[in-house]
């Protein structure tokens, strides 16, 4: 089995572009599943019930979240309407949304886990215990990907280790930026720290480069806009073996 997993994906022009290469990289990877971390998806930031829906038409069987989830409350009912559109498992008891789907493919079923760091970023439940909970919940599933959404490289290397032989692979997102790390560990767990992004390639992150230049010598606030120009889709595909649910090869994707 081949699970694609996209990177950040910011604002319209990165929702077009996935749109536009998402279909044939899915054929020509031989995709079975992909997932596409979609918190960025609207102009400004967040995600919006029609940027979701963009990101489902462009190819995507699951919609993971982060940090900037919940920055437009549109998305709410959304979160709690469609069982495939994710956000962080370890968010407060009755937030909106769950940080869990399965995706049923008749023959085998894939778990899909959204995670979010604690480590410089909101002080959430821990995610150790959390997929540890979720795991159990699940019964242990063979095939389970795990979108871990943090800032601290460490913490994402960390979770894997915890996790290595439990799930069939974790990948991180958040940071815009691709890692070359890709590897399998020990007991089969496929990794990579970062997955980058889809959007704009000069921009600071998806963002005009002036404005984050802007921001950072005034240290006063200043309104982002997404850059504009030409797009790239980045991403990781895991080749999982059918019998064990373990990786058995990792590729960095870049279109």
């Amino acid at each position: 089995m081949n699970v694609l997993c996209i990177g950040d994906v910011v604002g319209s022009i990165g929702c077009a572009h996935l749109k536009k290469v998402l279909p044939q990289a899915k054929r020509d990877l031989a995709a079975d599943i992909c997932i596409v971390n979609g918190e960025n998806s609207a102009d400004g930031n967040g995600i919006l019930p029609q940027s979701a829906a963009a990101l489902f038409t462009a190819g995507a069987d699951v919609v993971t979240g982060g940090n900037h989830t919940f920055r437009r409350r549109e998305i709410y009912e959304e979160l709690d309407r469609n069982a495939f559109l994710l956000r962080p498992a370890n968010l407060p008891q009755g937030t909106p949304g769950r940080g869990m789907t399965v995706v049923d493919r008749g023959r085998y079923q894939v778990a899909v886990i959204n995670l979010q760091g604690t480590v410089y970023m909101e002080s959430l439940a821990c995610p150790f215990d959390t997929i540890d909970a979720l795991l159990a919940e699940a019964g242990n599933p063979r095939f389970c990907i795990v979108d871990f959404h943090a800032e601290a490289t460490a913490e994402k290397k960390a979770l894997a280790f915890y996790a290595d032989g439990r799930i069939s692979a974790l990948f991180g997102t958040h940071t815009h930026v691709a890692t070359a790390d890709e590897q399998i560990l020990p007991q089969g767990t496929g990794f990579i720290t970062d997955v980058g992004m889809t959007g704009p390639v000069l921009s600071c992150l998806g963002v005009k480069p002036e404005l984050s230049i802007e921001k950072m010598r005034s240290k006063l606030p200043v309104r982002f806009a997404v850059a504009e120009g030409e797009c790239a889709m980045e991403g990781v595909l895991f080749t999982l073996d059918d019998k064990t649910g373990r990786t058995t090869a990792v590729r960095r994707v870049r279109l």
